[in-house]
């Protein structure tokens, strides 16, 4: 961990009952900083790892000017409807070919540096070739075909922010200007606990379900979001319903991990004891979100010694919706940011609803779950689930993502615009 950072500003305390939806997220983004170290890794290995530093292009890409098709280059001042000799071959590879000799033409191929004095290229299927020459199309305009030298990046662009998660396309970017190494931020180390009595493993060997039991879903579907992110997770199995069973589990693990996370016993039941443990061990600065799914969800921190830094605390709602919705728009980005990562805010699209509701709550933002509907006069409208139950599974899998009612909504008619967030924004 960053001994140096500064994990959270000490107190989260509010005033109210139930945080809103944007009051968690300001909360989450204004008070959590990296907590992570920085390491040295193949380029090759960085995908999806958070970039410590900046870096910029040490030269132009391309490096030289050159053809972007099989042809003939030319000097276009010198352009004429008539045979060229060809004065010369340049393939890909080729280094520091011959300048062009005057009113000739040269058999160029793509990739191949161009010439100096040529500044144009004729398509090769464009060109008559016979008896060593070339007759080159009309019309062509200067400069056609060709890929100028800095035309991607110039020497000094800047190229990758720190902060910034690595993608594909970055990796393309970090080999064009020869980069082999970067330094990236290290992983975080996470454990995911599940909690109840009826929690059953689907490989613990033990048979069918009897009567009140149920297979935990929660662990394999968020251990599966959380192997996307730049964090090692650690199964933790499930903590069975009891006061002493949280508080060795929780006080275990936060000696060991960066960041706790749990699902389930979030609520203030007899038999729900992690928000109980949590304010033995340490503080909670978020539970009861005035959202819908996901109201008691909890975060916090447990101090360990005073030479390291805090455990991070996510408590997750048990349901499986909930769960999923909770993580991806709350611990999700929340975690990123622990990791060094820019905050992400999910993609939003304004869509008319396929749908009506005639009575909502006030005062709560509510996350359906939603399925794009595209119509024969080529429309596309967000439709949600039938049915809103937060243990639907068929829910999430159905669905194309999450359809978002503001606070201030109590009815909504067909036709409205509401907003869509594709589950796409969130990998």
């Amino acid at each position: 961990m960053n001994q140096n950072a500064s994990l959270i500003n000490d107190c989260f305390l509010h005033d109210k009952d139930r945080l809103s939806h944007d009051d968690a997220l300001a909360l989450l983004q204004e008070r959590l900083a990296c907590i992570t170290n920085t390491e040295t890794i193949s380029a090759r290995d960085a995908l999806d790892r958070i970039l410590a530093n900046d870096i910029s292009a040490p030269h132009n890409v391309p490096l030289h000017t050159n053809s972007a098709v099989d042809g003939y280059a030319f000097k276009h001042g010198n352009f004429a409807n008539r045979p060229r000799l060809i004065s010369n071959r340049i393939a890909a590879g080729d280094l520091s070919p011959k300048p062009l000799q005057h009113d000739t033409a040269v058999r160029i191929f793509t990739g191949a540096a161009m010439p100096e004095d040529a500044d144009t290229v004729a398509m090769q299927e464009d060109c008559v070739e016979a008896n060593g020459s070339v007759t080159l199309p009309e019309n062509l305009k200067p400069g056609a075909n060709c890929r100028l030298a800095g035309e991607d990046l110039k020497a000094g662009d800047l190229v990758l922010l720190a902060g910034q998660r690595i993608n594909p396309a970055d990796l393309a970017a970090l080999a064009s200007i020869g980069i082999a190494e970067v330094t990236v931020q290290k992983k975080l180390k996470a454990i995911l606990f599940s909690n109840g009595n009826e929690m059953r493993s689907p490989d613990d060997g033990q048979g069918p379900l009897l009567a009140g039991q149920v297979y935990d879903a929660n662990a394999p579907m968020l251990s599966a979001m959380l192997s996307k992110l730049p964090i090692d997770v650690t199964l933790g199995g499930v903590i069975n319903d009891a006061a002493d069973d949280a508080l060795n589990a929780i006080g275990e693990a936060c000696k060991t991990y960066d960041v706790i996370l749990t699902t389930g016993g979030a609520s203030r039941g007899d038999e729900d004891h992690m928000l109980a443990t949590l304010d033995q061990l340490g503080k909670r600065h978020l539970w009861q979100l005035a959202v819908k799914p996901g109201r008691p969800m909890m975060f916090g921190q447990i101090s360990r010694d005073k030479a390291a830094n805090d455990c991070l605390f996510f408590g997750l709602p048990g349901n499986p919706v909930a769960a999923s919705v909770c993580f991806m728009l709350y611990t999700r980005p929340a975690l990123l940011q622990l990791c060094g990562a820019h905050w992400e805010s999910p993609v939003r699209y304004p869509l008319p609803a396929a749908f009506e509701i005639e009575n909502k709550k006030p005062d709560r933002r509510e996350f359906l779950r939603g399925k794009l509907v595209f119509n024969k006069d080529g429309s596309v409208q967000a439709d949600k689930f039938s049915r809103d139950g937060s243990g639907l599974i068929s829910s999430l899998r159905e669905a194309d993502g999450l359809i978002e009612i503001a606070e201030p909504v109590t009815q909504l008619n067909a036709g409205d615009l509401v907003n869509f967030i594709p589950f796409s924004s969130f990998d």
